[in-house]
């Protein structure tokens, strides 16, 4: 049983290789790119808008709406990232009813790159927010001792992001080859159906933790006016 597509080899000249991470993920960004292409090809800005782009409007604002209530201001802003993220998680999961495919998170290199995509979002919202001087001051906030701790927050908590993705895609297409080959009919039609929704599921907290880590990058702390100072005085 494959742990990892990182295991299928389709292409191999010395140390270098073409394994099926490679291609399903390059595989499923072409997808993706050319089915936003298609689906956004014929949208209207008039009030005579079809049924397909009232619906997509639809699910594009739920997912501002839900950008905005996690503390970020201006959803329009991250929506293409984080959505990017979102419906990459989510489609690697879906097409696993397609037969041969393996997903692609279901690699450790994959789930890590997509944390480091974050890892790198977080501190550029953040500058572009705050300004290069104050996001870094964030560091060393409240003392100059907290300044190891941050950093140690920001790395662990990227790799917290790429193990917790890592290991339940894993865990789902690992209890499906058991399956397989205990009762090969019933439980892992059930097991892939639940697989989709699990899918569905990380992909959702992916982008909520994602949107959750840009979110304290780019919080700018207010100044309270000095008549309101000196009333409470």
């Amino acid at each position: 049983m494959r742990l990892s597509p990182d295991q299928i080899i389709f292409w191999q000249h010395g140390f270098i290789k073409l394994n099926a991470t490679i291609v399903f993920t390059w595989g499923l960004m072409f997808v993706l790119a050319v089915g936003s292409k298609l689906i956004t090809r014929k949208l209207s800005k008039g009030l005579k808008r079809s049924r397909w782009q009232n619906l997509l409007e639809i699910i594009v604002t739920g997912i501002e709406k839900q950008i905005e209530e996690v503390g970020l201001s201006q959803p329009q802003k991250y929506i293409g990232f984080l959505g990017t993220l979102f419906l990459f998680v989510a489609a690697a999961s879906l097409c696993t009813v397609i037969p041969g495919y393996e997903p692609p998170t279901g690699s450790f290199s994959t789930t890590a790159a997509l944390a480091l995509c974050v890892f790198v979002a977080v501190p550029f919202f953040g500058i572009e927010e705050q300004g290069i001087g104050n996001y870094l001051k964030s560091y060393v906030k409240p003392t100059f001792i907290m300044l190891p701790f941050n950093i140690i927050s920001e790395i662990s908590r990227t790799l917290a992001l790429a193990v917790r993705l890592f290991g339940n895609m894993m865990s789902g297409a690992m209890i499906i080859g058991i399956l397989l080959t205990v009762m090969p009919f019933i439980f892992p039609i059930i097991m892939t159906l639940l697989g989709l929704l699990t899918g569905m599921v990380q992909a959702y907290i992916f982008s909520i933790l994602a949107a959750v880590y840009i979110a304290a990058a780019t919080r700018v702390s207010k100044v309270r006016p000095e008549h309101d100072a000196n009333i409470e005085e």
